[in-house]
């Protein structure tokens, strides 16, 4: 009970803090109108249904860079000739930030879903990509070398010793990839402007609420249902995480 207090009590300060400081401005949102307006979003269905738009794009790209980057990065870490002219060409484009590539995205594939998508999945392949390298290059070598010798088949030892081995960074790639998943398509929704269905997602939300009708409370609201899906996000790929693989808990 006074964990939990500890933990609420820096929270409810800052509220009051936050209530305090906005009510000597008639323009600045304030907590208790923030909420009233976050129950009038979610009471009419649309802030459910923008998070649930958004997540559905954050998986798909998210699934798309993990099909393609977790089996390319043990490639590029077990074979020393493939990491060697993949990893020049990898590097070339790590540092590109996805936001950049929304014209040729917009140019190649519209401003609908698909756009979304693929901006998500670029961003998150890089984290998993290099993790994944990580994770088969720290496997001690004398484990493969057992196997090798003790007759076990390339697929066999990839299964049973290398995949248990650099399960843990993989896994720790994907974490950090789907943070910059969720982080890339409020920035495409945004700018994109991307809509499925006739609705779009939280970014299309925000820019709404920003561009056409300056409603600064709907703003807050959607950046705080962003903070909240993210933390749900990350604590739901660290309890995967711990369930996984348990043996590389400290």
């Amino acid at each position: 009970m006074n964990r939990a207090a500890l933990k609420l009590l820096l929270p409810i300060l800052l509220l009051l803090a936050w209530e305090l400081l906005a009510s000597g401005s008639a323009r600045a949102p304030r907590p208790s109108t923030v909420v009233q307006t976050a129950i009038a979003m979610i009471a009419s269905g649309d802030l459910p249904t923008g998070l649930a738009t958004s997540l559905l794009r954050v998986f798909l790209g998210f699934a798309t860079a993990s099909a393609i980057a977790v089996p390319l990065g043990i490639v590029m870490g077990s074979v020393a000739t493939v990491e060697r002219n993949l990893d020049p060409l990898v590097e070339s484009f790590r540092p590109i930030a996805a936001i950049a590539l929304l014209p040729l995205i917009i140019l190649w594939l519209g401003t609908g879903t698909q756009a979304a998508v693929a901006i998500v999945a670029y961003a998150a392949f890089f984290p998993i990509l290099i993790n994944s390298i990580a994770g088969v290059k720290r496997i001690e070598p004398n484990l493969m070398r057992a196997a090798y010798t003790m007759g076990v088949g390339t697929l066999t030892r990839m299964r049973v010793v290398l995949l248990p081995a650099a399960l843990p960074a993989i896994l720790v790639g994907m974490r950090i990839g789907l943070g910059v998943a969720w982080t890339a398509i409020i920035a495409a929704e945004l700018a994109v402007g991307a809509k499925a269905g006739g609705q779009g997602g939280i970014g299309q939300m925000m820019f709404v609420f920003y561009a056409y009708s300056v409603e600064l409370n709907g703003i807050v609201v959607c950046m705080v249902a962003v903070g909240i899906v993210a933390l749900l996000l990350d604590r739901a790929l660290r309890l995967a995480l711990a369930r996984a693989v348990p043996w590389s808990a400290p």
